[in-house]
């Protein structure tokens, strides 16, 4: 079996062997978030014994890993390669070899990633890697970190062109672009949008790197650091849509099918992540208003941030009037998509109060900003992939799931994240500052709240395996998805075939 997966150029051997890399990356980056979790829990010397650098290294170590070594690989490699050639009839993707060395590169950008926080001390410049410090950082850990990113850019650069060409060059014979399904849809954009944002990335690391290493003054010394936030927002606002575009797609198929009906209003869904994408590129400057930018540049970049609201506002009224008017069946996907709705809806109200400058500027850096885009990404993103993995687990890999402890996965994840990460909105109004390893006695309460939180979290993911039952689809009973009805929805339709009477028909008997 390992010897097909490494020679393989299939898309569901390369989808699932992106999602086994993604569960097995997530599982390491989660225990580094425990370990933060678990020294913040009391103040004082705790878990780390007061080491800051190493509390550094793993902060940076667990966002790296989560954003581009778990949460893109497992929604974009693995959704993304497993379902687009279905879902447009094509055989396979356009470049099978070139989809096979993605996902390798990959594996050996995790490796030096890894291999960085071993270096010496560890690469502790946090994930956006600020220069002065990032330059001044001392030892090969910082160089290997940046080789680790450059690499994973190339990687996610060359499949975002492969599944491009696939959707806009491979569809079967009559199917228009206003047939894609959204969950194609979600892709073609966020490939756009890897194109067009990684280089921009690779661009800013070059820079870095030749600061370090050959003596250059682009944001050290006579440089301008300021320029390196401006480089490095540019590519950074644009990945948190990628990161969360693909979840977009996903929940747009669960909650269509599980409402029994399609989705409401499809063209303005597929409009709203277009503008999602461009908006998400003009807004980047969000991230630095402590920097001292003049008046009407900090007047635009709120109002630009408070605009993009509109059409991330507009998908989700969508959902909810799929909902409202659909015959409703509540299984394992569909509460996690219920949940995605309303804890991005949370993560996304929080996006709007942190788009006023006058506010961001007194909780800029503290934990208000850390709940804010962990209820987005920790909440958001992550649900998506729950909701898709038991959505198609039938169709991915023959298997069923049992309901009820699919049920109880849901809740506990649901419960753990919420006291995670919702005190941490009252530790940054109360002003709490990220990345710092200890803190005032009068956070102890918050703290040590959510640092439980995090252990129920932790303890959900030890019930993600419980509910897969290790028989096939032919037995599962009939109030669970089969791979018959799973296929039937999948497969390209005209127009005139989205109509109620043809759905497939849930049978809801016990």
């Amino acid at each position: 079996m390992l010897k097909r997966w490494l020679y393989s150029t299939s898309h569901k051997d390369i989808g699932l062997m992106y999602l086994c890399f993604g569960f097995f990356a997530g599982l390491i980056g989660t225990s580094l978030s425990m370990f933060i979790r678990l020294e913040l829990a009391m103040p004082g010397r705790g878990l780390l014994d007061g080491n800051g650098q190493l509390y550094n290294v793993i902060i940076t170590a667990h966002a790296l890993i989560m954003l581009l070594w778990m949460v893109t690989p497992a929604l974009f490699g693995g959704f993304g390669n497993w379902l687009v050639p279905i879902l447009i009839g094509a055989p396979d993707v356009a470049f099978p070899r070139l989809n096979n060395i993605s996902f390798w590169l990959l594996i050996n950008s995790f490796v030096l990633l890894l291999l960085s926080t071993l270096v010496e001390q560890g690469a502790g410049t946090g994930w956006t890697a600020y220069p002065p410090l990032s330059v001044q950082h001392s030892g090969a850990s910082v160089d290997l970190a940046i080789l680790a990113l450059h690499i994973n850019g190339l990687s996610s650069i060359l499949g975002s062109i492969n599944l491009l060409v696939t959707i806009f060059g491979m569809r079967t014979v009559g199917m228009g672009l206003n047939q894609l399904p959204l969950f194609v849809w979600a892709i073609a954009f966020t490939s756009f949008l890897i194109i067009l944002a990684f280089p921009v990335l690779a661009a800013a690391l070059v820079m870095l790197l030749t600061d370090r290493n050959l003596n250059t003054a682009y944001f050290s010394e006579s440089g301008d650091p300021v320029l390196y936030q401006h480089i490095f927002w540019f590519f950074g606002h644009p990945e948190v849509y990628i990161l969360v575009l693909p979840a977009f797609g996903i929940i747009s198929h669960v909650i269509s099918f599980y409402s029994q009906k399609p989705i409401f209003g499809f063209l303005g869904m597929v409009c709203a992540l277009g503008a999602i994408s461009i908006l998400g590129f003009i807004v980047w400057a969000h991230h630095m208003f402590t920097v001292g930018l003049d008046l009407d540049t900090i007047a635009y970049f709120t109002s630009a941030t408070m605009i993009i609201a509109v059409p991330t506002g507009m998908k989700i009224f969508s959902w909810l009037a799929t909902i409202y008017g659909g015959r409703t069946w509540f299984t394992t996907p569909m509460m996690f998509a219920i949940g995605f709705l309303s804890l991005f809806t949370a993560g996304g109200v929080t996006g709007v109060v942190l788009a006023n400058a006058g506010v961001d500027m007194l909780v800029h850096d503290t934990y208000y900003v850390v709940a804010h885009f962990h209820y987005v990404l920790s909440m958001g993103a992550v649900f998506g992939i729950f909701a898709g993995l038991y959505f198609w687990l039938g169709l991915m890999t023959g298997l069923s799931y049992n309901e009820g402890r699919g049920i109880l996965h849901f809740w506990t994840l649901f419960i753990g994240v919420n006291l995670t990460f919702f005190p941490m909105h009252m530790l940054g109004l109360g002003g709490m500052p990220r990345r710092m390893y200890d803190y005032a006695d009068c956070f102890i309460g918050w703290n040590s709240l959510a640092s439980y939180g995090s252990m129920v979290s932790f303890f959900s993911l030890l019930l993600l395996a419980a509910p897969i039952n290790l028989m096939s689809t032919n037995n599962v009973p009939s109030y669970k998805i089969t791979l018959a009805s799973t296929l039937e929805w999948l497969l390209p339709a005209t127009p005139a075939h989205h109509t109620y009477s043809t759905l497939p028909v849930l049978r809801t008997t016990r």
